[in-house]
């Protein structure tokens, strides 16, 4: 019976194993404000799927925030416009309320508190952290941004949530 009982253990101990994320499906974000302040992190996990998206966020201004993975990984100060557009390579509409979205890198609003810390946690299947179309790892990489305003949820394709204020290069968790 003892055998039995370390087998099984032993068995359940391997699956546990197994559902680690491999290397090339976590990612962190270091986030940084037009004066190369940090102002945030954002960690990334892939489980089959699905990919977890927490962003940890402090001396940002209070409110709502847009937040959206942006197509180009750069960040170059004061605006962020190296980012590019959304990222959306399925060439859809932003947002998850309109009828023709939404992007893949659409996100749901940061809520900031008035001592300037906030907490995104979200899930989503529209992006990848391996490979195939949704892959944030393509030639340019991807970035993830922060905007001034909320998003709207529905108006392309920004979802009006004004300017670039928080900007951090998606890159590969070192195993």
């Amino acid at each position: 019976m003892r055998r039995v009982v370390l087998v099984v253990l032993s068995l359940l101990l391997a699956g546990c194993a197994g559902m680690q994320p491999a290397a090339d499906t976590a990612a962190t974000v270091d986030l940084r404000n037009a004066a190369g302040a940090s102002v945030g992190t954002a960690n990334m996990t892939q489980v089959g799927n699905v990919v977890r998206i927490v962003l940890d966020a402090k001396g940002v201004t209070p409110g709502l925030h847009g937040v959206h993975i942006h197509a180009v990984g750069k960040c170059d100060p004061p605006d962020f416009a190296s980012a590019g557009g959304h990222f959306n390579p399925g060439g859809k509409q932003h947002g998850a309320l309109n009828s023709q979205g939404s992007h893949a890198g659409d996100l749901p609003n940061l809520n900031v508190a008035a001592d300037g810390s906030g907490r995104l946690e979200t899930a989503t299947e529209q992006i990848s952290l391996g490979s195939g179309t949704g892959s944030l790892w393509d030639a340019d990489g991807s970035a993830l941004v922060v905007h001034a305003a909320p998003d709207d949820f529905k108006t392309d394709p920004t979802g009006n949530s004004g300017a670039r204020v928080a900007c951090g290069v998606i890159t590969k968790t070192p195993k």
